[in-house]
Parts: C-alpha cells; structure tokens; sequence
C-alpha cells in the first residue's frame, strides 16, 4: 500500500519513497536493433519503463521531458547502460513548434525515426465538475492529446518512410470514466477514437496505430495528482487488489511495435488489473 503525495505536477520520481519498478523481465534478443524510437513523458513512471523496454531490445531512444531533469538524467543513463544511444529533450509537448523540433532533433541526431510513442500526460482533481477552469481544462487538452496530433503530424514522413507504427497512452478511464478526473477522462477517450481513426487514414501508407490503456500504475504521477488517503487505496479496488506497476505495462508497447503485432492496427490493449471493459 502507497501513502506519499507530492505538492507539484508532473511529480517526481527520484524522491519517491517507494520507487516504481521499471525494469524489464528479460534480457532482450534485439528486436528494435537499429531503429529509433521517440517518447513523450518519457522520463518517469510508464515512460521509463517504456524507454528501457526498447532499449532493452536494442532500440535507440529519444526522451521528452517537461522539467523533470534529474528523473531525465536517470533515465538517460539506464538506456545507455543497455547499450543504445539517448537523447533528452526538455520543454512543453502543448506546444506546437516545440513538438515538430523534438522529430527534427530525433531524426537530425539518432538519425531516423521508427516509432513514435505518445505517452505525456497529466491529470488535475477536481471534485466539482463546476469548478473545472478554463486554464486546467486548455492544460489537459494541450498536454493529452493536442500533443498526440501534434507529434504524429510532424513524425509521419519519417514513419510512412520506414513502415513505422504509433503507440498512444490512453487509459482505463477512457472505458469506465472517473468522476474526480473528467476532464482527463475525456482526453483518453479522444485518445481512443485518434487511434482508431488514425488507424484507418494510415493503413494505406503501412503505418500501424495502436494504443494501450492503462489502469491504476503506480508513477509519480499519483502522489502528485491525490491525497494521502486517496493514494493509499489507489489499485485496491481491480480485481487483483492493487496497482500494477510501470514494467507491467511496457511490454504492451514494445509488444504493438515488434514483428508480432503486425497484423494488428486500431486495436487497444488493456494491462489495467482485471477490470472488464468493452475494447
């Protein structure tokens, strides 16, 4: 059972007390050797996961990060440590211009871009759907899925070039909602129907979209988003009776990109502790 909170968002992982697990189960066989993946929110909780997942298999990795700089560093040196090249990119994924110069950066300095996961994300409480602001609500939009659009705008040359594929973080809230997240809810069900419209529009130029939909892991994401009392029974109520953690849902994302999911495109995958939900 977890019980600390952080007072600022996206959260901290470094100065978690109980650290999430990130690393991956196996000892890779090179799957992704010589292709270059880019994550958002790539420095923390799923994210880390993720990137060592790919590097794991012998990927090259590009980070997007918004300020998290010592989690960034962290994670930077556990690729590296696995053989494959990193490269950190610091700023705002709300932001248009500085999303097309991460893919510009990616490609310029790894030299290709194979895989693009759209991962970042944040999330505000909000008891009252009243009180739900202008600026949180442009916030969430901007960051959950304005970023999405704009990433994959600016990687589908390099991805329709190389029969590339695009994984996109959704969540068990897009299916079964939360009334303490709505906004963000909301923003994970767009992100479902981005997938499976993208999916379509893509298909012709070899480009596969998929997503995976999380339920309650364990990131800094969630001391920094509850209370005590709320993070202490974050997970308890799936059926297996607790929060999963980041490696657990990682080989869902290297799973949609390799070899094996090539038959697979508009399709989500649900690593969320036993909840049933319609796909």
């Amino acid at each position: 059972m977890h019980s600390e909170t952080q007072t600022h968002q996206p959260g901290k992982e470094f100065i978690m007390q109980d650290r999430p697990q990130y690393d991956p189960f196996y000892e890779g066989v090179g799957k992704f050797a010589g292709q270059v993946v880019l994550i958002s929110g790539g420095d923390s909780g799923i994210g880390r996961a993720v990137a060592l997942s790919f590097a794991n298999e012998g990927a090259d990795v590009a980070i997007i990060y918004k300020e998290e700089d010592k989690d960034a560093d962290e994670t930077k040196q556990m690729v590296e440590q696995k053989g494959s090249r990193c490269l950190l990119l610091k700023g705002d994924v709300g932001d248009m211009d500085f999303c097309r110069e991460c893919v510009e950066k990616t490609k310029n300095k790894l030299g290709n871009l194979h895989i693009l996961v759209n991962n970042a994300g944040e999330q505000h409480v909000q008891e009252d759907f009243e009180n739900i602001s202008q600026s949180q609500l442009l916030r969430t939009y901007k960051t959950n899925i304005f970023s999405f659009i704009y990433l994959t705008q600016a990687a589908l040359p390099y991805l329709k070039d190389n029969k590339g594929c695009i994984i996109n973080n959704a969540s068990v809230t897009a299916y079964k909602g939360n009334p303490l997240l709505i906004d963000y809810s909301s923003t994970k069900g767009a992100i479902v129907a981005l997938t499976r419209s993208l999916s379509q529009s893509l298909a012709k130029d070899g480009v596969r979209v998929n997503a995976v939909a999380p339920g309650p892991i364990w990131t800094p994401l969630i001391p920094a988003s509850f209370d005590k009392e709320q993070v202490q029974k974050f997970g308890t109520d799936v059926p297996l009776g607790r929060a999963g953690q980041p490696n657990e849902v990682a080989g869902c994302f290297t799973f949609l990109a390799s070899k094996e999911a090539n038959y697979m495109t508009g399709q989500v995958l649900h690593p969320n502790g036993g909840t049933i939900v319609s796909s």
